[in-house]
């Protein structure tokens, strides 16, 4: 029987897989063309849409040729995409690259296309030609042109960093939101007394990167034999073989461990489904590679540091424990998460691109704006950590900037970085 671990590991493959979709286009271009050759009735057709042996021949050749041709083309791409992902973006946002539609709808058109034109070729006789077939064949050619438009002018926009930034940003605000609402209802607050007995330690039989818990699948089974798990590495933890993944404590039965495990996915990196911090860390990723001498583009990272900001002003707004537990329907807790602090996403969005753009104006000026702007917006109890940041910046300007009037530009806070101005913040409404 399939675990849901080993679901969640196949559909993460489906969705970066290259192959698939355009495996199902090319068996619907096969498929299509047979249809289109039993549909042909001269009767009907215009004469425009008729054809002579050798034209038919000459056009369907013409077609498949010129698919393989853009396939090859966007092949092409997709090594660029990853060789600037190397080298100027990070190499984890290429996990979210390959899960594209675009890019997927235009190889499967590109193959359909291919298939299809391939197939009518060996129904073309000297006194029989797929009319039909040879006109569909043109018009998929116009789709097939249409799509690798509007998919190069796609690539060339968003492949730049502050495109990526904003799409990562984005997505990772949608998880972290989803990830507050899912099990609200389930929540219980304070920390309730785990069931008294010995304590059961689940293992784990694999080393990887958590990438998911089937919340659901622990509490079912937590309640089935009336105990409390309690899982001792948050998301995205990496976790060596026989390290201890889940803790059950009670129980009037002792659960299967590979049941268990089995619903607790694995995997070689990170992923973004449970992760909100993973978009946020390639975030910091992108900064800090434009932060890097060998590029040396600090506005990159002022850029990125933009959506940066945009998303602790979710995460600010947004419930955050360090534990989760979630109860049964009569209140009893049956499975405990650990989870992030606000503090722990703020350290992760700033420390890193402090510590390598602190001989920068422009980044401790912009680093500066953010932190204030958070002291303006956020809850009193996530106040004292941003001025903690705000005093650890201070202290790295002070270190990096000896000559009094570059210290002083330095400590003047820029939403621009640099041309901005320092202008006040807006009381906060109320």
């Amino acid at each position: 029987m399939m675990t849901w671990a080993t679901a969640f590991r196949l559909r993460q493959y489906a969705k970066a897989s290259l192959w698939i979709v355009p495996l199902f286009g090319l068996v619907l271009g096969v498929l299509l063309a047979e249809y289109a050759v039993a549909a042909d009735v001269s009767d009907w057709l215009p004469a425009t849409w008729r054809y002579s042996a050798t034209t038919a021949s000459g056009v369907l050749s013409a077609i498949v040729g010129a698919m393989v041709a853009l396939l090859g083309f966007v092949v092409t791409i997709g090594v660029l995409v990853v060789q600037q992902a190397t080298g100027t973006l990070s190499p984890r946002y290429m996990r979210l690259w390959y899960r594209d539609r675009l890019q997927k709808a235009v190889l499967a058109t590109f193959a359909g296309t291919f298939a299809f034109a391939f197939s009518l070729l060996r129904s073309i006789e000297s006194d029989s030609v797929p009319d039909l077939g040879v006109t569909l064949a043109g018009l998929l050619v116009s789709v097939s042109l249409l799509l690798l438009l509007i998919y190069l002018s796609r690539f060339t926009h968003n492949l730049r960093p502050v495109a990526i930034a904003d799409m990562v940003g984005r997505m990772g605000e949608k998880i972290l939101t989803r990830a507050a609402r899912a099990g609200r209802s389930a929540l219980l607050d304070g920390e309730p007394a785990l069931p008294a007995g010995p304590v059961t330690r689940i293992l784990s039989e694999r080393g990887g990167a958590i990438q998911a818990f089937d919340v659901a699948g622990l509490t079912r089974a937590a309640v089935r034999h009336d105990c409390t798990f309690v899982v001792t590495h948050p998301v995205g933890d990496f976790v060596p073989p026989g390290a201890t993944l889940i803790e059950v404590h009670g129980g009037v039965s002792a659960p299967d461990p590979r049941r268990v495990t089995g619903l607790v996915a694995l995997g070689p990196e990170r992923t973004i489904e449970q992760d909100p911090g993973f978009a946020l860390r390639i975030l910091v990723d992108i900064a800090i590679r434009a932060l890097s001498p060998a590029v040396n583009d600090p506005t990159t990272a002022v850029q990125v540091l933009n959506h940066i900001e945009v998303f602790l002003h979710t995460v600010g707004r947004t419930e955050l424990r360090h534990r989760y537990v979630l109860g049964d329907d009569r209140g009893r807790p049956r499975l405990v998460v650990p989870g992030r602090g606000w503090e722990d996403y703020l350290q992760l969005a700033v420390t890193e691109i402090r510590e390598y753009g602190a001989k920068s104006p422009q980044i401790c000026r912009r680093l500066r704006a953010l932190l204030e702007c958070l002291l303006d917006t956020l809850p009193a109890d996530h106040l004292p950590v941003v001025r903690t940041e705000l005093e650890l910046l201070e202290k790295a300007v002070e270190r990096e900037f000896t000559d009094p009037v570059r210290r002083a530009t330095a400590r003047t806070g820029d939403r621009q970085g640099i041309g901005g101005g320092h202008r006040p913040q807006a009381a906060p409404p109320g």
